[in-house]
């Protein structure tokens, strides 16, 4: 039987030489906290790339200096940055990796300015201000922004662009009503809450042929909140409107929540989301061991698997992966004699 976790997935006019992804994890590297990459970066995503991982996501990357989680984030606000970013590309290239980036706000959780924006002046804990809520003109300046970021990923030569609608962050924080108490056009209904983020995207589908992505927290643990009933129907609308695989996560809206986590945990989100909304995604979440990755492809579950943690304790996951899956994979030649 063909391991399908070694099996090539073309998206568009991209094939991703196996379902193994490197999840986006902030790494707060920016020493010179002006956005731009680091030596840190080379050292982190390239050592991936020699690993073999198919698909190498970078991090949240933010899409002006005020929305950064972090003053230690990955920018692409500017010209400035596609430098540094296209290098990095084309060294993660080198080793066969397909590359994507992910296009971030952090809205009300932002940590580097007191001015602050949310869709609605609610904070996100004690230990955050409370946030200005956006004008309609300011939202049309973030769209603005997207696609911008988005130009700029096309120079620096990724394959994949990803927008980050998730774990409580701006977009996100448009979408729950948990975080939108707005009454215009962009609050009160899921269609008028979603209006951003599909005019996001309708801005960078202008100026982006390739695949896109959309990050989605596909319950918010509240009752109040959103469901995965709520992503399936706003998945079948995201595909329509361009997006071609949901990368499929959960929470992140309200702090102090507790909800229990387990191998797996998310994955059942990501195999309805997929068999209902009939649309490629990812599954993410403490997936850490090569039969359970493979059991969630065979059957049909997710369609790609993404990993985060693993892939910081272990970068050769995949060469391990192949030899519990029995599996034959090319090795970089400097390494051949430790991996055969």
């Amino acid at each position: 039987m063909m391991m399908k976790l070694f099996e090539p997935l073309t998206i568009k006019n991209v094939t991703l030489p196996n379902r193994i992804v490197m999840s986006p994890m902030c790494m707060y590297a920016c020493d010179s906290e002006d956005g731009t990459v680091q030596d840190w970066h080379f050292t982190h995503y390239i050592s991936r790339a020699v690993g073999q991982v198919g698909f190498i996501l970078l991090e949240a990357t933010s899409v002006t200096p005020e929305g950064r989680i972090t003053s230690k984030d990955l920018g692409i606000w500017d010209d400035k940055h596609v430098e540094g970013l296209k290098k990095l590309v084309q060294r993660m290239k080198t080793y066969g990796a397909k590359t994507g980036i992910q296009l971030a706000h952090a809205g009300r959780k932002a940590t580097v300015s007191q001015k602050i924006v949310a869709p609605s002046p609610i904070r996100y804990s004690e230990k955050f201000p409370t946030p200005m809520a956006l004008t309609k003109n300011q939202i049309d300046e973030l769209v603005n922004a997207f696609q911008q970021a988005a130009i700029r990923a096309k120079e620096a030569g990724f394959d994949v662009i990803e927008i980050h609608a998730a774990h409580g962050y701006l977009i996100h924080q448009f979408l729950s009503p948990l975080t939108n108490k707005r009454t215009d056009e962009y609050g009160e209904t899921m269609e008028n809450r979603s209006r951003f983020l599909f005019e996001i995207i309708k801005a960078v589908r202008n100026v982006w042929e390739g695949p896109l992505f959309v990050r989605v927290s596909a319950t918010d643990y509240h009752q109040e909140g959103l469901n995965v009933t709520d992503y399936i129907a706003l998945a079948k609308k995201l595909k329509v409107a361009g997006v071609d695989l949901i990368d499929v996560s959960s929470g992140g809206i309200v702090s102090k929540i507790q909800y229990e986590t387990y191998p797996g945990y998310q994955v059942p989100l990501a195999e309805k989301i997929k068999s209902e909304a009939n649309i490629a995604v990812g599954a993410v979440g403490m997936i850490t061991r090569p039969e359970h990755a493979e059991e969630i492809l065979q059957n049909e579950r997710a369609d790609l698997i993404f990993l985060g943690r693993e892939l910081l304790r272990n970068p050769y996951w995949p060469y391990y992966a192949a030899k519990k899956l029995g599996v034959h994979i090319q090795s970089p030649k400097p390494y051949e004699r430790g991996w055969m």
